[in-house]
């Protein structure tokens, strides 16, 4: 396929290596909201499990301000604090990272197919887990920086001319994450992960989208790969 799904090369040199299998399951909620012609507000909150869906693993609340300088081209600022979890002595604990994020997404269609590609580029502050006692808290933050890139087609499913407003849909996406900077923060490669993934949704009157589907989220760590297998269920409130 010419626009470049998957990233394949960095994919397949990822998968090259023995990795840790893991099952987990995501709660998605993508949220755009028009303020007038050119400004928009996004949000999206997120529910992550940890392995085998044993217990909250990430939560996730990202707000954001969108400028629209043409209808193809969105330019986003925005915030998110995620908590992830952390385990050190025994304890666990979601503990908070901050992150300072900046994208830009391109939008246009091939005949009915809706087609979008995201960069997007992240300032992290990482949490420093540290036992105090019976608990596990944060002493302070490290920083570190990370750039996404992210293609999704949506395909309908039902007959109609070149719109699609409602009915049945297929949506295919892949996204690679990339270290950059100072990597002593992280696993101390450039590659972070790939997140393949692939969805059946409907599309419902007052654009809206729900979805289903399987999301493969291979990670590189320091000494290894985790190979996680997740079922991922989002709702999508479009502009």
């Amino acid at each position: 396929m010419k626009h470049g799904f998957f990233l394949i090369v960095v994919f397949t040199l990822a998968a090259g290596a023995q990795a840790q299998v893991q099952f987990s399951g995501w709660l998605s909620s993508f949220n755009t909201f028009r303020l007038n012609k050119r400004f928009s507000l996004f949000f999206d909150a997120q529910l992550r499990s940890t392995d085998r869906w044993e217990q909250a693993g990430t939560i996730m609340l990202r707000p954001a301000l969108n400028y629209h300088p043409s209808q193809s081209l969105t330019l986003t600022a925005g915030y998110a604090a995620v908590f992830g979890r952390r385990n050190l002595n025994g304890l666990s604990a979601l503990l908070p990272e901050h992150r300072i994020w900046q994208q830009a997404l391109l939008t246009y269609k091939i005949k009915r197919i809706a087609v979008s590609h995201r960069f997007r580029f992240e300032e992290r502050f990482l949490p420093r887990p540290m036992a105090v006692g019976n608990e596990l808290t944060t002493d302070g933050h490290d920083p570190a920086y990370r750039f996404r890139y992210f293609v999704r087609s949506v395909f309908p499913l039902t007959a109609g001319g070149n719109s699609f407003s409602k009915g049945l849909f297929f949506a295919l996406q892949n996204e690679v994450f990339l270290n950059t900077g100072d990597k002593t923060a992280v696993n101390g490669k450039a590659f972070d992960q790939n997140r393949l993934y692939g969805a059946v949704g409907y599309r419902l009157p007052g654009k809206v989208d729900l979805e289903t589907g399987y999301l493969n989220q291979y990670t590189s760590t320091r000494n290894s790969f985790i190979n996680n297998h997740v079922i991922q269920l989002a709702v999508y409130k479009r502009l």
